[in-house]
């Protein structure tokens, strides 16, 4: 039976003000350790390693009902560094393709 996999797709987009040699998108790194935090604690699972698909980035996380993850998703567009435009895609482990499936727009709270 195939596993549900809540993929959040982040634009790729710098904060304004960033030094000229400075990484251009910092906040992988702070939604990389919430999720790593999420996943210590048992909440979720770290599905796959993120990885970009055109003008996102793609995080990967399952390990909990479908309402979970979104929630989990939501989450991660509400953190204070991550672009506005951010949304999630309901799919499976047994998905050919990334971003197929059931598109939720993730509102930051």
């Amino acid at each position: 039976m195939a596993e549900t996999v809540v993929e959040i797709h982040v634009p790729l987009v710098s904060p304004a003000g960033l030094p000229a040699d400075a990484f251009p998108f910092p906040w992988m790194r702070v939604v990389e350790d919430f999720l790593e935090d999420l996943d210590r604690g048992g909440e979720i699972e770290v599905f796959d390693e993120a990885e970009e698909l055109g003008r996102f980035y793609i995080f990967f996380i399952s390990g909990a009902p479908t309402e979970q993850l979104l929630q989990v998703a939501g989450k991660v567009a509400a953190l204070p560094v991550v672009p506005s435009g951010a949304f999630a895609v309901v799919s499976d482990d047994e998905a050919e393709e990334m971003g197929r499936g059931r598109r939720v727009p993730l509102r930051p709270s």
